[in-house]
């Protein structure tokens, strides 16, 4: 059995340990909220795009946006969103997990990493890293989105590589995030989700033409998709550490607990021996 001062001093740091870990729990819970709210905000707009290309796509017979047709390159990029920071359980990880076993041809696989832990996981594991985002995960904006997404897409308009895949961790709940991965580019519009129109339908006229106005949100389309990735994994961020940081605390009150019993059986057991020792010493004295 440990010492009663060893003891004491496991206490302590474990209750020292415990306050942090409740500090980040309530902490995340706040950015969750935030979070959470930026997701919702995000969607109308989004749904707009949606329809708008759905109409396109079904009263047009010739759609030849650059971001529609393979281009020919066998080389595949990857978009992989992390966090900035750890302690959040498996979050980090198990995004980069789900890339790793898509990833067929090392040697063929073009990374932007969005997020340190996203680079560190790759950078570990000897891949090359075509670009590097980081500091953005905890507040990402609009902007962030429009620069990943004009970069992959003049990756792919260049023929360098010639499909992108999108990796984020999309938030179901405070206790449920599913790591997924999409086909960015090109762009398949029988996959995009159907929308409910609301009122009559197909009576819009679109100016140049069709194909104009596909032409020009396609690249809004990726720019959303990539935004309500940021946004989700955000969330999912903060929920997986929530989660994490929470399981913690109560992971240190079960210690404390065992050690407040380990503590005072040692007591026990010093008062025991001090007794025996008392009893010991005033028999020898008669």
């Amino acid at each position: 059995m440990a010492s009663l001062q060893a003891i004491k001093g496991r206490i302590k740091s474990v209750s020292s340990t415990k306050q942090i870990t409740n500090a980040m729990n309530l902490v995340a819970t706040s950015k969750l909220t935030k979070a959470k709210e930026a997701a919702l905000k995000s969607r109308p707009f989004f749904t707009e795009v949606q329809k708008v290309i759905q109409s396109i796509a079904k009263n047009s017979a010739n759609l030849n946006s650059p971001l529609l047709k393979q281009n020919g390159s066998s080389a595949k990029g990857y978009v992989v969103l992390a966090g900035d920071k750890g302690l959040a359980g498996g979050y980090n990880a198990n995004i980069g997990k789900l890339v790793m076993n898509h990833i067929t041809n090392k040697d063929e696989a073009r990374l932007i990493t969005v997020g340190k832990k996203s680079r560190e996981f790759f950078k570990a594991r000897h891949f090359d890293i075509t670009k590097e985002i980081s500091g953005i995960s905890a507040a990402p904006t609009y902007s962030d989105a429009r620069e990943i997404a004009s970069y992959v897409i003049d990756l792919f308009n260049k023929g360098e590589v010639g499909e992108v895949y999108f990796a984020y961790t999309a938030f179901k709940s405070t206790i449920q995030q599913e790591p997924t991965l999409i086909r960015l580019l090109p762009v398949d519009i029988s996959q995009i989700e159907e929308v409910e129109h609301e009122g009559p339908k197909d009576l819009l006229i679109y100016e140049p033409s069709p194909e104009a106005v596909l032409d020009y949100l396609m690249p809004r389309y990726v720019t959303d998709v990539i935004y309500g990735g940021l946004v989700e994994s955000n969330a999912s961020e903060q929920g997986a550490r929530m989660t994490a940081m929470d399981s913690a605390t109560e992971n240190a009150n079960e210690m404390i607990e065992k050690l407040a019993i380990e503590s005072n059986r040692a007591r026990q057991a010093a008062i025991t021996q001090e007794l025996s020792e008392i009893v010991g010493g005033a028999a020898a004295l008669k």
